[in-house]
């Protein structure tokens, strides 16, 4: 019956691409709790992605929106953010890459007591955090919009660097194996990263461990150019070990 259940859920979702939590409540004739269960299960197995209030189809090669990826594993990005934050002292300049973790990091620098930061992020959404921040000078790079994460870059973004410095990055990456590097499906965004990364004294990279030991199309780095790798107590121990012995600095939040 469970097993039927589920199945009939990932047709569901096949069919109209989303689904809610109430829809399928009353479709099948049980409690939230439970359908919020057979989400989590199917999810896991990569039948399917949850998003608040519900579930959405998730294609190869698909983008999911940054409203969809800032509820994944929001606890462990909450807690990378914090660990992150505390690097932050008076006086910085940081580049926040996009994405859903340094999201959160922008959130944290907006309660910050400082009397002054540079901040330079490719974000839209990060930059709209930001804006009206009386202790940060924003600087916003140009370039191509990718629109379902806000994120901006191309040879526009890699020129406005190049006049930059910064005394920190905050890297968020899509993929991380310790033997190939640091990755992300968009090459035009490897290509950037690589530039912050260039234009900064010190590479923190921020990820969840549901990022380590994948792999995708885009190498930006290989792991022995970052200082430091900000992220869960998930982490497998054996790619925490690798990355120690590459010299890299990790921090479990």
């Amino acid at each position: 019956m469970l097993a039927g259940r589920r199945r009939q859920i990932v047709e569901l979702v096949e069919a109209q691409e989303q689904v809610t939590v109430e829809e399928l409540s009353a479709r099948f004739g049980i409690s939230v709790v439970t359908i919020r269960s057979d989400l989590k299960a199917l999810e896991d197995v990569g039948a399917l992605v949850r998003t608040h209030g519900g579930a959405l189809l998730q294609r190869d090669g698909d983008e999911l929106p940054i409203s969809v990826k800032e509820n994944q594993h929001y606890a462990e990005k909450k807690r990378i953010a914090a660990a992150a934050a505390r690097l932050i002292a008076d006086g910085d300049t940081i580049i926040l890459d996009s994405g859903s973790t340094t999201a959160e990091i922008a959130k944290l620098i907006r309660g910050m007591k400082l009397s002054a930061i540079n901040v330079i992020t490719n974000a839209l959404n990060i930059a709209v955090l930001l804006a009206n921040v009386q202790h940060v000078n924003l600087i916003m790079l140009g370039g191509q919009l990718r629109s379902r994460s806000y994120s901006l870059s191309g040879p526009q973004a890699e020129a406005a660097l190049g006049h930059l410095q910064a005394d920190r990055l905050f890297l968020g990456v899509d993929c991380l194996d310790p033997e190939i590097g640091l990755m992300t499906p968009y090459l035009l965004e490897a290509q950037l990263n690589a530039k912050m990364m260039k234009v900064s004294r010190h590479v923190v990279a921020v990820a969840d461990s549901s990022k380590l030991m994948r792999r995708t199309l885009s190498v930006i780095a290989r792991v022995d150019e970052i200082d430091m790798l900000i992220t869960d107590r998930g982490a497998d121990q054996h790619v925490v070990d690798t990355l120690i012995e590459k010299g890299v600095e990790v921090v479990l939040a």
